[in-house]
């Protein structure tokens, strides 16, 4: 069966990630993290995608991202790869693909997931036992968010603002969730569905999507139908 084309649907926000072959390390000092973020920021104002939250990981990276439209978030990942890799590969003398296969993606119902994925990408560091606590990691949007250093690389979506009346009410609301650890079912749902490519949402916010793209979004359920048997009606 021929693979469905990525999901990607404009104005709305996805979960991206990206890993390096074999979970090879892609980010090695400070030189690797600084300039794929200086890629990153100018993809993303080249093909007008807003970056909500990320997290840079040594083998892999994880964006909240919305595109504006259908094409912008391939062509930002491919952008970042284009200038990426010839880097890391010089640099490290490395021969071959740098990442595993094509970047993941699924898009997030904004109202259920949003805020889950934001944390769920900027505590990835911690699940890993990299830190103890994600401000102690200097590679994601954590700190702009928790109010410690403004990042230009992030627009800030309106959930976030919702959070608080002033910047100090949004940030201590944002750090007070962030603490909140994440469900192992929570984690489970969003890592699945990534990795699968299907929409995160209510079946309603599918629905929408289904009728925008005008194909399916969530996977066929298993097995056969069930057949009804006909009523037997005594006389």
């Amino acid at each position: 069966m021929a693979r469905l084309p990525r999901l990607v649907v404009p104005h709305q926000p996805h979960h991206v990630i990206q890993r390096g072959n074999d979970r090879r390390v892609i980010f090695s000092d400070v030189e690797d993290y600084t300039l794929f973020l200086e890629y990153l920021r100018d993809a993303a104002k080249t093909f007008n995608v807003a970056i909500h939250a990320y997290v840079l990981m040594p083998n892999h990276f994880h964006l909240l991202a919305t595109p504006t439209d259908a094409k912008g978030l391939g062509k930002m990942v491919q952008w970042v790869g284009r200038y990426y890799v010839p880097y890391f590969n010089k640099k490290y003398q490395h021969v071959g693909s740098l990442w595993q296969g094509r970047y993941r993606a699924t898009v997030i119902d904004s109202e259920q997931y949003f805020m889950t994925c934001s944390r769920y990408i900027e505590s990835n560091p911690v699940r890993a036992n990299i830190v103890v606590d994600p401000s102690d990691y200097p590679w994601s949007s954590y700190h702009h968010h928790i109010g410690v250093k403004a990042d230009i690389l992030i627009t800030e979506h309106a959930l976030y603002w919702a959070l608080g009346n002033t910047p100090f009410e949004r940030e201590a609301s944002y750090k007070e969730l962030v603490y909140q650890a994440l469900t192992a079912d929570a984690i489970a749902v969003l890592s699945s569905a990534t990795t699968k490519g299907w929409a995160l949402g209510s079946d309603k916010f599918k629905a929408v999507v289904e009728q925008q793209v005008k194909r399916r979004v969530s996977p066929n359920k298993k097995g056969r139908p069930v057949k009804h048997k006909p009523e037997i009606v005594n006389r």
